[in-house]
């Protein structure tokens, strides 16, 4: 970067950092920056990596780190709201008591591998009870809080000590996984689903905090190119009657 030159729009202490980084041979960190091509407005991003975990552990945790409150706010509300809505519906009531948020669970064995939990982690720490229950099952502990995100009981026990047995014993009191699909009916499949996609959509959100917003290229060299081409054809259409 040449000394004293500055791209427009471009703050003097990004340059600086940029020109300290140049210098140092790639040691120093410097800050990401996003910078809209339309209007030169800058948007620090400040450590990618940092603020694509924090998205990860909490919608739009990320992006109140990198100061984007609108975005923050409104990723946390949309995407933890759809995945607390898809909890509730995969929740027990009086009737048909078997526990809340029944339908976020890891599980990981020939009967049940839960396969949708990859997805539905991708919401970060309002998932992560799931894992903690299966751990205590897996080493023969009840599950906490009444069976919250605690994985199913197995249909039967299949191993003579370790593994599943221990789980099965810990499980005892956990209603099966038909039983969850026959006392919930289809809101099992729906609470699935709504989780499911909570989870997907924060993985757009955890890319957008590390690899900046998506600006709109300028049309203007694209408009003048064609302006320029309609004037060359008119002068042309001009010319031929005076050749004539």
């Amino acid at each position: 970067m040449v000394k004293g030159l500055r791209p427009e729009g471009i703050p003097q202490n990004v340059c600086r950092k940029a020109v300290r980084y140049q210098q140092s041979g790639g040691n120093l960190p410097v800050n990401k920056v996003a910078v809209d091509p339309q209007s030169q407005k800058t948007i620090p991003l400040k450590d990618p990596m940092l603020a694509a975990f924090l998205a990860w552990l909490v919608p739009g945790l990320g992006h109140l780190y990198q100061g984007r409150t609108a975005k923050a706010v409104l990723f946390f509300i949309c995407l933890t709201g759809t995945f607390l809505y898809g909890c509730y519906l995969g929740s027990g009531d009086k009737q048909h008591d078997v526990g809340w948020a029944r339908v976020v669970y890891f599980q990981w064995d020939d009967d049940d591998i839960r396969y949708s939990y990859f997805g539905q982690v991708g919401i970060g720490l309002p998932a992560l009870p799931a894992v903690v229950q299966a751990f205590r099952a897996r080493h023969g502990k009840e599950p906490l809080f009444g069976g919250f995100m605690a994985p199913p009981r197995p249909v039967a026990a299949t191993g003579p000590v370790h593994g599943e047995d221990l789980a099965w014993k810990a499980l005892a009191n956990q209603p099966t996984l038909d039983n969850l699909n026959s006392e919930l009916r289809g809101y099992f499949e729906l609470g699935t689903v709504y989780t499911l996609i909570a989870g997907l959509l924060n993985v757009l959100a955890i890319y957008d905090a590390w690899g900046g917003p998506v600006f709109a290229q300028p049309r203007r060299e694209e408009e003048e190119r064609h302006s320029r081409k309609k004037d060359e054809k008119e002068k042309d259409k001009e010319a031929e009657p005076a050749k004539a």
